[in-house]
Order: structure tokens, then C-alpha cells, then sequence
């Protein structure tokens, strides 16, 4: 995959070999303020007459520069000029300005902490998903190719390095969950993140059905068992030499969700390819560290399974029995994330890691208590935090929910150990899914609870409506940059 070709320059812009240059302009009390390098200082004077307004995301096309062969953009950064303001109208220009070569900014911000910010917003924004463009793929205008940005810090080429990392991560995110179910099934998926791991200091090792069953994994085999094309646990490890600290990431990976027998309205069903959502996350995220070679050992597990009908799928009160023992009654076929994620709650917490981190896209209860871009985060106090602390560093909205102790009462089963779900309960169903899976959470040595955390990224895994900011329509690698932050903040400080 492409990355986005980025320079730092301190000349003036108008003296830059670009296409684009793009300022930006603030929402002030008395009406739109430049954001810009001082040269460009005269462009203010045309706001009012074309009634310019600055608002976050609107972008205004201006003739070229004298001695210029560059046209200006001016995009709006809404009401504060911030690092996360930088971010999202640096995104949101290179976003809209698809099909231009080359594109500077010249915002006029010279702190570190904006510079990098505004390349990581372009960066994840030159970005587009063609797979399956046949006669029409002349309608997609190709990410812009080159950033320079005008400013006189000197920021360090390791920090421009590691954006680009984690951009072409989070660009393998967007690429695995925007795949049509069709082609991305289980072992389609093993084979992707075989190949996405190339070059990088990890180890992948693929578990198809028969050592899915020997290892008794009956939630992923369970809810695998429906499909002609069978489930596989993914498991990708990354151990850097002297690491003291262990990281343990669990993945959804339903790679098409029907619903199972409890079936999906058809338009409940459409986007379901998204549901291995978490399963790319948690790929991208360790993929990332390697590549980073961030000092804390990660091991993520991918729980992939197609859950369709058929003779052979599970109905609703059979009982399977997850690994370690615990036996589920399923109520529910559509509640189908948590039964494969147990797998991987307990053969993670086998290793005894400092710290479990699931993420799934795992209830459309998320969206109706948190939105479309605010990802629900539950478990353990100090961990939550440091997770919802770095999404406001990286400007990606993380919320703590509770898990209220009587909720627990709607898993009791009357012949299982549990069950995956109350029918015809629908209070606090994010709350509930969390805590059926806290249930496979293991201890640590001494008895207690090994540190959790579960990320319901229901909402923002997918932008379903226009491009805002950085992200356009489709799958958004959302948590991607908060749990790399959240984990060397807590595991490498």
C-alpha cells in the first residue's frame, strides 16, 4: 500500500512546487480568522465577500497565488486552534482534495505537537478502497500523493516515520474490514494477516478446525460450525527481547454475520461484512508495534468464523462448551461475537498477561447509547482510564461505561453454566455483552482478576454517512492510535 509522501519545508509557500496550498481559518465570534503562514497573511480580505465561515470541514477553493502556480484552499479548523483541530483539517483537506498530486499545508502552526498532528490527519486521510472497482473505478480520485508542510519546527524524522507507520496499519484495517464477506472469509482472513506480517518481527501461527476442537474451543467451533467454510483462530505474537511487560489483544472476527437462526432483518444484515471489525484492530495494533518496536511483548488473538444458516448451524438453546469448561446456552444465535470471543478471553488468559484488551464490534446497543464515533469502553478502573485518557490525546472519543452488578442475573442459564443472552431483555445490552465476557477472564497468580478492558467499537469501526474530518465513508481503523498510546503509555513509561 501507498503512503503518503511527506517533506517539511521552511520557505515561503507560494515558493513551493505543489499543486494545492492550503491554509486554514478559524470560526471566531466576529466571523472566520486565518489560520496561516504570515506571508499569506492578505487572503483574510476575501472571506466576507464570499461569505466564508470557517466551520470545521468546510473547504473553500481560491484562485492561484501570484507567481504561483498553486491554487488555495482554505478548509475550516471550527471554533479553536488545537493539535486535534490541526489533525482533523489537515485530514479534511487532503480528504476532499482527492485527486490532486501534491498538497502543502501552511497553517502557520510551528509547535511540534500540531505539526505532527496535522501529518497524522493527512496521513490517514490519503487513503481509498477500490478492490472491487471494475467499470466505474475512473469515478475515484486517487489520495493525494505528496504533503509538504510549511513550517519553520524541526520535527524529528522518527516522529514522521512512526505516523507513517501507523497509518499504513491503520490503511490495512480499513482495506480488511471494507472486503465483501464473499471473498474475506475465515481462512481468507489467516492468509491476509500472514501476508500483512511479512518483514515484520511477529510470529503468526493459524489454528484451523481440527485445532480449534482439540483445543476445546467450542464457542469459536460453535458459531463456525454453520458455514461450508470453516473457523480459524489467528494468533500473532510479538516479542521484543528485554520486554517486561505482556499485552494480551482479543478480536472479533465474524467475517459475515446473518444472524444465525435468530436472522437479521435484511437491512440489520447489510454491512455485516464488517463485523471481523476487532479482529483488524487488534491485527493493526500489534502489526504496529512491531513495526515501531515498541518495549512491551503482544500477543493478539483473532477469532474468526462465518455465523450463517444451514442444517448444520447451532439453534437456539444448544449448549457449548467454551475452552476451560464453561458451558453457555445460547439463547440468541445473533449474539454470536461473545461466544467466540470467550475462546480467546481464556486462551489468553492462559499466558497470564499484565493486561486483556478485547475489541469488537460487538452490540448495536453501543450505537444507541454512545453514537457513531464515540467507542464504549468497560472493565478494569486504572485500565479504562489510560485508554479513555489516550483517546483524548489522539483525538479518537473513548467513554467508560459501568457494569452494573445486577445485569449479571440476565446470563443465568436453567441447564448451563450461562447463557449468552436474556431474550426479550433488551436493558443495557452493551453492559451485558461486557460482562458475559468478563466471565472468561482469568487470574493472575495471586488470585485476582487479571487487568481488563473491552472496547464495543460497534459505532465508529465504520462511518456509514459522508466523510468528516480524516475519515471517508467506510471502515475507519478507529482505536488503532488510542490503545498504541494507551499501551507505551502504561506498559513502557
Amino acid at each position: 500500500m501507498a503512503s503518503l509522501a511527506v517533506t517539511l519545508s521552511a520557505a515561503d509557500p507560494a515558493s513551493l512546487d505543489v499543486d494545492v496550498i492550503v491554509v486554514a481559518s478559524r470560526a471566531g465570534d466576529d466571523g472566520p480568522e486565518l489560520v496561516a503562514h504570515p506571508a499569506l497573511s492578505g487572503l483574510a480580505e476575501q472571506f466576507a465577500a464570499i461569505g466564508y465561515t470557517g466551520k470545521a470541514d468546510e473547504l473553500l477553493r481560491l484562485p492561484a497565488l501570484e507567481g504561483s502556480r498553486a491554487s488555495v484552499a482554505v478548509i475550516g479548523m471550527g471554533a479553536e486552534v488545537s493539535p486535534t483541530a490541526a489533525r482533523l483539517a489537515a485530514g479534511s483537506a487532503v480528504r476532499q482534495l482527492a485527486g490532486t498530486g501534491a498538497v502543502a499545508l501552511a497553517f502557520g502552526l510551528d509547535d511540534d505537537a500540531s505539526v505532527l498532528a496535522a501529518v497524522e490527519g493527512a496521513s490517514i486521510a490519503a487513503y481509498s478502497f477500490t478492490n472491487y472497482r471494475a467499470k466505474t473505478s475512473a469515478k475515484v480520485k486517487a489520495p493525494v500523493q505528496q504533503l509538504v508542510v510549511s513550517t519553520q519546527a524541526s520535527v524529528d524524522a522518527e516522529a514522521l516515520e512512526s505516523i507513517r507507520i501507523v497509518a499504513e496499519q491503520i490503511s490495512l484495517v480499513r482495506d480488511l474490514t471494507n472486503r465483501s464477506g464473499g471473498d474475506l472469509y475465515p481462512q481468507a482472513l489467516a492468509d491476509a494477516a500472514v501476508e500483512a506480517a511479512k518483514g515484520a518481527p511477529v510470529e503468526v501461527e493459524v489454528w484451523n478446525e481440527e485445532k480449534l476442537l482439540a483445543e476445546g474451543c467450542g464457542g469459536i467451533m460453535g458459531i463456525g460450525q454453520g458455514s461450508s467454510r470453516p473457523p480459524r483462530l489467528i494468533k500473532v505474537s510479538y516479542s521484543p527481547a528485554g520486554a517486561e511487560h505482556h499485552v494480551a489483544l482479543v478480536g472479533k472476527g465474524i467475517t459475515y454475520d446473518t444472524g444465525g437462526y435468530s436472522l437479521k432483518p435484511a437491512e440489520a444484515m447489510v454491512s455485516m461484512q464488517n463485523d471481523m471489525g476487532g479482529a483488524a484492530v487488534v491485527l493493526g495494533v500489534v502489526l504496529a508495534a512491531a513495526r515501531l518496536g515498541l518495549a512491551v511483548r503482544m500477543t493478539a488473538w483473532l477469532c474468526v468464523a462465518e455465523n450463517l444458516v444451514s442444517s448444520t448451524a447451532i439453534r437456539p438453546n444448544d449448549i457449548l462448551t467454551i475452552r476451560g469448561g464453561t458451558t453457555v446456552e445460547v439463547m440468541n444465535t445473533d449474539a454470536e461475537g461473545r461466544l467466540v470471543m470467550a475462546d480467546g478471553m481464556v486462551l489468553a488468559s492462559e499466558e497470564q498477561p499484565d493486561a486483556i484488551i478485547d475489541v469488537a464490534t460487538l452490540t448495536g446497543a453501543a450505537l444507541v447509547a454512545l453514537g457513531r464515533r464515540t467507542v464504549g469502553v468497560m472493565g478494569d478502573t486504572e485500565l479504562v482510564g489510560s485508554i479513555v485518557a489516550a483517546g483524548e490525546q489522539t483525538g479518537e472519543p473513548h467513554w467508560h461505561m459501568p457494569l452494573p452488578a445486577e445485569l449479571r442475573a440476565q446470563l443465568d442459564s436453567r441447564f448451563a453454566d450461562m447463557t449468552n443472552l436474556k431474550v426479550g431483555n433488551r436493558d443495557g445490552g452493551m453492559l451485558v455483552a461486557a460482562i458475559f465476557l468478563r466471565e472468561f477472564v482469568g487470574k493472575r497468580a495471586d488470585g485476582s482478576p487479571i487487568p481488563w478492558a473491552h472496547l464495543d467499537i460497534a459505532g465508529a469501526a465504520v462511518n456509514e454517512g459522508p466523510g468528516y474530518g480524516y475519515l471517508a465513508e467506510g471502515a475507519t481503523g478507529a482505536s488503532v492510535r488510542t490503545l498504541l498510546a494507551a499501551i507505551e503509555g502504561r506498559f513502557t513509561a
